[in-house]
């Protein structure tokens, strides 16, 4: 798979659980027991297993969009893999943190959104920094 292919495959999933993240039955209610959050607007989990709010839907989102924009070019997909394996990891590490792994009551990222961001970045990691694209005319 070429970088610019892991770009829209993520950009693509980013977008379709930010919109999932709106969808009743989808998500649903927070299990007794999650954080409070101050902003609890759909508030719940993604499929039982991952807690978002509306904040959180609308980044993945924007994350979406950003994968599918960077899409065009080479350079532009090796930019946002490197972004979003910088950005999941400290998301990552902050899940594990009281008080981050809610951004102080603004975006869960606490349970089963740990190991996922962990991957995410990993994954986005290999593709910033590791993956060699073969020469295709694709210019950076």
């Amino acid at each position: 798979m070429s970088t610019r292919t892991f770009a829209l495959l993520f950009g693509i999933v980013f977008l379709a659980v930010g919109i999932a993240g709106f969808i009743p039955g989808i998500t649903t209610p927070p299990h007794a027991g999650h954080p409070d959050l101050a902003v609890d607007a759909n508030y719940g989990q993604v499929l039982g297993l991952f807690p978002v709010n509306i904040l959180h839907n609308i980044v993945h989102i924007l994350f979406g969009l950003w994968g599918l924009l960077s899409y065009k070019s080479l350079g532009a997909a090796k930019g946002y893999a490197k972004g979003v394996a910088i950005i999941y990891a400290v998301l990552t590490i902050a899940g594990f943190i009281p008080g981050l792994n809610t951004m102080f009551g603004l975006v869960p990222l606490y349970g089963n959104d740990i190991w996922l961001h962990a991957l995410l970045a990993l994954v986005a990691a290999y593709f910033g920094w590791m993956h060699r694209d073969v020469a295709t005319g694709d210019r950076t």
